[in-house]
Formats: structure tokens, C-alpha cells, sequence
């Protein structure tokens, strides 16, 4: 391999050709490019799944298979129509007509939870907006990212797309992605993987969208249905052993229904563990130098998690759970974990309940999801409006509710906007209409139906700004 940065500018230099020729394409032949990819992708569902899972020893392969399928069909689905080609609106009433512009080259950062699945949620909202997209793929997913990325490159060709329109860091070092990311030729970052990561993406000079870490807390009130929330979350929780950064982190109920939530969780298999087996899942979960989570437990199951952690539970367990008395760092089980493993929480009032939550959530999760089961609509007005998240899912699987499309309507995405809480541009799932520049032409003056502003009566009797709304601005 050359040098680092002439790889990083030979990398740059073919994608902005691709861009300029995707530039020239029509609605339609884009949209034949992105039928044509979405098709092989969900096709190699499987195999990409079981590439996945072999490579990074994380998750459950056949939940592998539901994410590339979200992140295909859902996905297409979500997009066919969007029009990202030319003029996307004319407002009659404004007389501003929109027109979409390709922003241009795009740097996909991959992380190895989800790697197959991002790869091709982001290759696919790339090409619908006509940008050429560079993957860059954690070094533990580099073999499942190539294959993704080669059967998505050929699908492009085949169907018309331009020579490069999609392309990958074959030679992973963190000094050429920081080169890419810094590149003048590079028009945006879509970026997924840890803090440092996305902290490069936004410092690297360039646009970039990013993806604050998810530290999600559940509230259960008393007036849930408590046997259908306990089964939603562990839906949502063993989802590929917890790698969505959206899966939940930490239950919180009122003590009037505390027993009858803890009850249920044994009666579905879940382990509550005691003080001394707390400890030792905290030694195995959390780095105590850093106090962050410990990579090779991401993505495990419980019962390689208790094997570490020199605890025996039943063989069927599906979670454990960690009751806590307070959060923050000397309660290091309060931060995300994305493995089947929670926090549960008492308080004793609702007041004191919502107050847990906004701890939890500002801990390490501003801005990116919160979660409610709740039948009474006022306080689930109320949760949703004090609570400082993206996505507020009720009486939802969070990790499938916050990507949106199996269980509401939110766009299907794999990057989660956190705010500028999370320091993130939107709180919205992105998708391909976020990938494109947006020119705005007003039209002439006597093609609208404005009254004439004459300025030097304006200066000379001094109307107010009341005046000119009224008298001068008014449509007819």
C-alpha cells in the first residue's frame, strides 16, 4: 500500500469522479441502482448474517438475518418513492420550488456490532442520493464488510451506477480513516462506533453525523400492562444478545408495583442477581481503569457472561439483572451495556421515578431513546415531554422501535440522531433524504400575488413592522 495519505487521495480522487457522472443521473436510473443493490442484499441476508456473527463472535446470527432484512426490504420500502433527483417540491403558495443536489463523496464508518446490516443501510441511502460512498469497517468485521460491499458494487455496476461509486478501506489502520475523515474532497461522515470515534468524526473538519452512545432507561408505571411489558423487553434486550445501541440499559418502577414487576421477570426467566454477584459482573462488564464497557463482553450471551463472571443461574435464563441503589460511577451497571444485562431500579414515588430516568439518561444517553409502558396517556404526555431523547418508544421493543418500521413510523435507519445533547446536527433516524443539499428557488416578483412595498414611504413615514405585515404583505 502507498503511503497513507496518497491511499486516502487516490481513494478520494476515484470517488469524485463517480460523483460527478452519479451527478447526471435521472430519478429513474437511480432508482433502478438502488432496486437493484437492496435485491442482492437481502438475497445474501443469510450468508452475510452467518459471515457477521463467525467474524465478531457477537450477537445471534439468525437476528443477524432480521437486521439485514430491515436494512433492506424495510429499508427500499421506506425509500422507493422519495425523490432525491431534481425538483422535489414546488409550493404554489410560496412560489419556492426545491431542487436536490448530490452532497458528494460520503466516508461510512462501520462498527462491528451491527456490520453487515449498517453496511448496507448506509450503501443503500448513499446511492438513493446519488453520493459514491467509501466504507470503512472495524477491523473485526473487515471480511464480512468486503463481501457486503462487493455484491452491493456489483449490483451498482449492473444496473448503471458509475465505476467507484462504492468503495473500502482494504488496508484498516485508524490513521488512514482519520485522513479520509479529514480529506478536502470528502463532502460527509456518516459515522458509527464509539465515542473517540464519532469525537474524530466532528473534530476531522468536515460535516459529519454522528452517533452518541444510547443509555436507555425503561419506565414501567403502574398502570402498564406489566406481564406484556416484561416480554417486550426481553424481546428487545436478547435482540442479538443487546447490540443495538437503542436495546434498554435500566428498568425503573414505583415501589406500589415493584414485586409484581420482579415476579414477572423470574416467571419469564430472567435472574436477578445479589450484592456480591453484582460485584463480580461489574469486574467482568466494565473496564475499571476506564469505567466503559469491556468489549468482549458485547454481544454475549448471559450464560458466557456468568461463566466469566464465576456466577451460576438457570440454564434458561434470557437476562440479568443487576438491582442498583443509585447511578453514576460508583454504580458502574448504570452505564450502557450492550449485552443482555440490566439495571432495575425502585423508587418510591412517580416523581422519584422520572427523576431516575433523567439521571440515566443524561449518565451517558442525551438525546438518544427513552422508553415508557404506560396505559395512562397523561403520564406518557408527561415522560415524553421531560425526557431528552431522539426517540421516545411506548409500550415498544426499544431496540426494534427505535430503528423504526416494524413497529411504528419512524424512517428505517441504523444511525440515530441524538441532538445536539448527543452533539449530533438532528434528533431524526437518518436516512437518504439527510444525504442530500436542498437549493431553494423563489419565484420573480410579478409571478407572485404580492402587494407592491414601496421602500421610501416606508423610510419616510416610519410604519412599524405591523404596518408592513398588514399593509404591504398581505396576500391577496
Amino acid at each position: 500500500m502507498p503511503n497513507i495519505q496518497e491511499y486516502a487521495n487516490e481513494m478520494m480522487d476515484r470517488a469524485n469522479m463517480a460523483a460527478a457522472v452519479f451527478n447526471q443521473l435521472g430519478q429513474e436510473q437511480t432508482d433502478k441502482i438502488v432496486e437493484n443493490v437492496y435485491k442482492v442484499g437481502f438475497n445474501n441476508r443469510v450468508r452475510l448474517a452467518m459471515m457477521a456473527h463467525e467474524e465478531t463472535g457477537m450477537g445471534v446470527w439468525q437476528h443477524k438475518v432480521l437486521k439485514n432484512v430491515i436494512a433492506t426490504q424495510l429499508l427500499y420500502e421506506d425509500i422507493k418513492d422519495l425523490k432525491t433527483v431534481g425538483v422535489i417540491d414546488s409550493d404554489e403558495i410560496t412560489g419556492i420550488t426545491s431542487i436536490a443536489q448530490p452532497l458528494g463523496p460520503i466516508l461510512a464508518v462501520i462498527p462491528m456490532t451491527n456490520p453487515t446490516s449498517t453496511t448496507l443501510f448506509k450503501v443503500l441511502i448513499s446511492l438513493k442520493s446519488r453520493n459514491p460512498v467509501i466504507i470503512s469497517s472495524h477491523r473485526k468485521a473487515i471480511n464480512s464488510c468486503k463481501e457486503t460491499v462487493r455484491i452491493c458494487y456489483e449490483a451498482a455496476l449492473e444496473a448503471g451506477a458509475p465505476e467507484d461509486c462504492i468503495q473500502i478501506v482494504e488496508e484498516h489502520s485508524r490513521e488512514l480513516t482519520h485522513a479520509l475523515m479529514a480529506h478536502p474532497k470528502l463532502a460527509l461522515i456518516l459515522a458509527t462506533g464509539g465515542t473517540g470515534l464519532v469525537k474524530s468524526a466532528y473534530s476531522s473538519g468536515n460535516p459529519a453525523v454522528g452517533v452518541g452512545p444510547g443509555n436507555v432507561p425503561v419506565f414501567i408505571d403502574k398502570s402498564a400492562d406489566i406481564p406484556f411489558a416484561i416480554s417486550s423487553i426481553i424481546s428487545s434486550k436478547t435482540f442479538d444478545n443487546g447490540t443495538i445501541c437503542a436495546s434498554e440499559q435500566a428498568i425503573v418502577v414505583e415501589k406500589e408495583v415493584a414485586e409484581n414487576v420482579r415476579n414477572e421477570f423470574i416467571n419469564q426467566n430472567c435472574y436477578f442477581l445479589n450484592e456480591e454477584e453484582i460485584k463480580n459482573v461489574t469486574k467482568v462488564c466494565i473496564t475499571e481503569e476506564t469505567g466503559n464497557m469491556n468489549a468482549d463482553i458485547v454481544g454475549q450471551s448471559v450464560n458466557v457472561i456468568a461463566k466469566k463472571a464465576g456466577i451460576i443461574i438457570p440454564e434458561e435464563t434470557k437476562i440479568i439483572i443487576a438491582p442498583l441503589k443509585g447511578i453514576g460511577k460508583n454504580y458502574p451497571l448504570s452505564t450502557e451495556v450492550l449485552a443482555p444485562i440490566l439495571a432495575f431500579y425502585v423508587a418510591e414515588t412517580y416523581e422519584d421515578a422520572i427523576k431516575q430516568c433523567i439521571d440515566l439518561n443524561y449518565l451517558g444517553g442525551i438525546g438518544h431513546t427513552a422508553s415508557i409502558y404506560a396505559n395512562d396517556e397523561q403520564r406518557i404526555k408527561e415522560y415524553s415531554e421531560i425526557m431528552n431523547a431522539g426517540r421516545i418508544v411506548v409500550n415498544t421493543p426499544s431496540s426494534q422501535g427505535a430503528v423504526g418500521g416494524l413497529f411504528n413510523s419512524l424512517n428505517i435507519s441504523f444511525t440515530l440522531g441524538c441532538g445536539s445533547g448527543g452533539k449530533n446536527i438532528t434528533t431524526e433516524n437518518i436516512s437518504a433524504k439527510h444525504l442530500i443539499n436542498i437549493k431553494k428557488v423563489p419565484a420573480k416578483r410579478e409571478n407572485r400575488n404580492w402587494k407592491e412595498f414601496d421602500v421610501n414611504k416606508f423610510l419616510d413615514e416610519g410604519l412599524n413592522i405591523d404596518d408592513i405585515s398588514k399593509d404591504y404583505y398581505k396576500n391577496q
